[in-house]
């Protein structure tokens, strides 16, 4: 974790204050939620899924994920994607690792000519777009993801490597 730490601090930090900005959440409950990320990150011992958008959806419930995909659709012309389902080319799927997926609540899904398309939950994070746009040559076409779909494929993803690495051991 400690080579992804500064990402995570960079997108989380940004996400915050993009949602701020675009009045989508109080700087009052953007300081409580960036607080119990701060206490969650202090006792995380390797763990990559933290998330300041999980605290405001969740734990604090100032932030409605409709709410955020309805801002991402009218205000960044972003179309949103259920990525837990989708088959994903071999050759996009080994141009990163799992702990960038985590660190960023971003996946890449689908790959035509020279055109990358990515689904995330933290689109509204200018670090974590940088990221990946410094990352993955080509031209990246962003999808909004809701949190949970992401987890929930990277999630599919981790089982089935476990499962296939036992089944050839």
């Amino acid at each position: 974790m400690a080579s992804l730490k500064p990402l995570i601090m960079r997108a989380n930090r940004l996400l915050g204050a993009s949602l701020v900005e675009r009045g989508l959440v109080t700087i009052e409950d953007l300081d409580a939620a960036n607080e119990r990320f701060l206490e969650l990150l202090s006792n995380a011992s390797g763990e990559l899924r933290l998330s300041l958008l999980s605290i405001l959806l969740n734990e604090k419930q100032s932030l409605q994920e409709m709410a955020l995909m309805e801002h991402l659709v009218e205000e960044e012309g972003l179309g949103i994607i259920d990525v837990r389902n989708m088959e994903v080319p071999e050759e996009l799927a080994s141009t990163c690792e799992k702990s960038e997926c985590w660190a960023t609540w971003t996946v890449p899904f689908d790959l035509v000519e020279d055109t990358r398309y990515l689904a995330t939950a933290y689109y509204m994070s200018p670090a974590v777009r940088t990221y990946w746009e410094q990352k993955i040559p080509g031209n990246i076409v962003w999808f909004a993801a809701p949190l949970e779909t992401i987890s929930d494929y990277l999630e599919t993803l981790e089982a089935e490597e476990a499962k296939a690495a036992m089944a050839a051991s």
